[in-house]
């Protein structure tokens, strides 16, 4: 069956077909470039009504693009997908001055105001104006007082008579050219949310208009091209949509692999990669394009990401990196974390240290000057990216009011084959980027075996050394682009029983000896702590019985007390069941020792070695290779 499947993606990839024409073409600018289109309902039902536009004094009837208020009824689009982020276009574009426009239907007099917050959020009136008949109106407002925050909306009053209100666009003064566009969208058995991803762009004309290739690379089994969603909005594109299979290469490979086609192309297309499990929004795809096109330099412009099973609330505003540390996904200072965009806005212009992938523009000039990404299969690739183009001037922008929603992080447990990825990789970007200290890194992985030690998560252990012990092999371990490593991190966590999730209802324990233990508050000297509930481990001296921990109290520093504990799982569909085993916990530990002592050690060698790697890793030739594609 795997040589059948390989058979097929090598074939495929020797059916490469033509770049689409208009990927292939250049394009001329309209006289005025529009920025962001007034939407006023989401993309789905599961999305609040109130993030695009907030209506009081009477029922609104709302469709995408229109607004009908009634009598004596106000509205106003101080929201998320409503406000013009005027912060952010002051900041890092051409732009000195905006206009918006709509057309509305009068029926007695309207009222419309432009207003502008600072970085308080204090209100301020721009421009107004009064309807008494039908028609286009506009406001304009110079972008001259937002530097460090603040934005820009529409106030509307249906005073006397009914309002309807239709293609409300913010615009600017268009640059010489627009820049060429094309989707990439990696996917790996996801295929019914790929195919809803790809449909939600064929939905929106302006937006299908304005791109010019939409790549779809599935690496998986189950294929997005045997999805009836996705033939039946196929035809749509027409000629610009292109389905690439190849093997599993993780996010890596498939991100690079729309670059690799897109540079190939048109060397002067930029490229929006798209997770292929979002909830997208078609006008994020607009506004980044904008944004893009007036840019004083090339820059990196991504979306940030609303919470899909909670869509009103903002994962974080802007993130950065902490290298020495070896922590990503850090909330830049001031920035919004986990905040419902319902009750706050966004007033402050945060600066990002880069931006993940679930939906992110890369310039065309990024790619020509520091080649493609590191296969390192998934996980850090789009940090590692981040910071690569700033060290060569290119700086991230994570653009407010542009979002797509994607799963919540925090319903998917740390305890996961993953974290393999994430301890190798963090290791790797870490060398290529920064001049590691041996004796902290290692200081800090060792406080953090312990920790899990304690909790008698074994497999997790095991997989935190194996990320580590791949690292010490060198570059070369990315040689076949991850695809050894995930079946390697996958089948070895086989071998140690708390890693496996079982149904709460009938765990592989007798229910009725399950007393639950609630947790107390967190320790102030944690060190201490930790030595001992190691002691406490190491020595039997546990509490008897069999013990229930819900997952907000399954800190290490509680478990550690227990001999057996059932501990739910992150995504609540399920428990985890955990055993001391303290000849486990002694061979993890002799393990630990020693492969630290070697990072610690080698750290310095290592690093000069992968830093020279790059340009071999991340050139055009070996990604060829590992697509198994003639690159001439």
């Amino acid at each position: 069956m795997e040589q059948s499947a390989t058979k097929a993606v090598t074939e495929s990839n020797d059916r490469r077909e033509a770049a689409p024409a208009s990927l292939r073409g250049e394009h001329s600018a309209p006289e005025r470039l529009v920025l962001a289109r007034g939407i006023f309902t989401g993309p789905s039902a599961r999305v609040s009504d109130d993030l695009y536009a907030v209506v009081k004094g009477g029922a609104a009837v709302r469709e995408r693009h229109s607004l009908h208020l009634p009598k004596g009824a106000t509205a106003h689009t101080n929201t998320y997908f409503g406000r013009f982020a005027a912060s952010y276009w002051q900041r890092w574009t051409t732009v000195t001055e905006v206009s918006v426009g709509a057309q509305l239907v009068v029926g007695g007099k309207a009222n419309v105001r432009l207003v502008a917050s600072d970085i308080a959020g204090h209100r301020r009136i721009i421009a107004s104006l009064v309807a008494t008949s039908s028609g286009n109106v506009s406001l304009t407002a110079p972008l001259d007082q937002y530097v460090d925050g603040g934005a820009l909306w529409l106030e509307f009053d249906a005073v006397g008579g009914e309002l309807e209100i239709t293609e409300l666009a913010w615009t600017a003064q268009a640059p010489e050219q627009v820049r060429p566009v094309a989707i990439a969208i990696c996917t790996f058995n996801r295929a019914e949310d790929c195919a809803h991803t790809v449909a939600a762009l064929a939905s929106d004309a302006v937006v299908l208009a304005a791109i010019d290739a939409v790549y779809v690379v599935d690496q998986g089994t189950d294929l997005v091209e045997d999805r009836p969603l996705f033939q039946q909005v196929r035809p749509e594109f027409g000629d610009k949509l292109r389905y690439i299979r190849q093997p599993n290469l993780g996010g890596a490979g498939g991100f690079t692999r729309g670059l690799y086609e897109v540079s190939a192309a048109n060397e002067h297309a930029d490229v929006i990669l798209m997770d292929d499990d979002i909830l997208c929004e078609p006008e994020t795809v607009l506004r980044l394009q904008a944004f893009a096109n007036l840019t004083v330099e090339p820059t990196l412009v991504g979306a940030q990401m609303l919470f899909l099973l909670n869509p009103d609330y903002l994962n974080v505003g802007a993130e950065e990196v902490h290298l020495h540390e070896l922590k990503h996904g850090q909330k830049v200072p001031k920035a919004l974390r986990n905040t419902s965009m319902l009750k706050k806005n966004q007033e402050r212009r945060v600066d990002a240290g880069y931006n993940a992938w679930w939906t992110c523009l890369i310039p065309a000039e990024v790619v020509a000057k520091i080649g493609l990404p590191v296969p390192i299969f998934f996980q850090w690739d789009d940090v590692e990216y981040g910071i690569r183009a700033r060290e060569h001037g290119f700086v991230t922008v994570t653009l407010p009011n542009a979002a797509v929603w994607h799963a919540d992080f925090y319903w998917k447990d740390y305890d996961d084959w993953a974290r393999y990825f994430s301890t190798r990789n963090s290791l790797i970007v870490g060398a290529l980027h920064t001049d590691l200290d041996g004796k902290a890194i290692t200081r800090e992985f060792f406080r953090y075996i312990a920790e899990h030690l304690v909790g008698m998560q074994y497999g997790l252990v095991h997989t935190t050394l194996q990320g580590i012990e791949d690292f010490l092999k060198g570059p070369k371990a990315l040689r076949d682009g991850g695809i050894d490593a995930l079946a390697a991190a996958r089948s070895t966590r086989n071998d140690y029983p708390e890693t496996i999730k079982h149904p709460a209802a009938t765990p592989p324990v007798n229910s009725a000896d399950i007393s639950v233990r609630r947790a107390g508050g967190e320790p102030s000297r944690t060190t201490l702590v930790l030595i001992k509930r190691a002691i406490t481990q190491w020595t039997g001296r546990t509490q008897p019985g069999l013990i229930g921990v819900t997952r907000e109290d399954a800190h290490w520093w509680h478990i550690g007390l227990f001999e057996h504990v059932v501990v739910t799982d992150a995504s609540q569909s399920g428990v985890r069941v955990r055993r001391r085993d303290k000849a486990r916990a002694r061979a993890l530990l002799i393990r630990a020792y020693r492969t630290l002592r070697k990072l610690r050690k080698e750290l310095p060698a290592l690093q000069a070695e992968y830093r020279r790697a790059v340009p071999e890793l991340t050139s055009r030739e070996n990604w060829a290779r590992l697509y198994g594609i003639d690159p001439s």
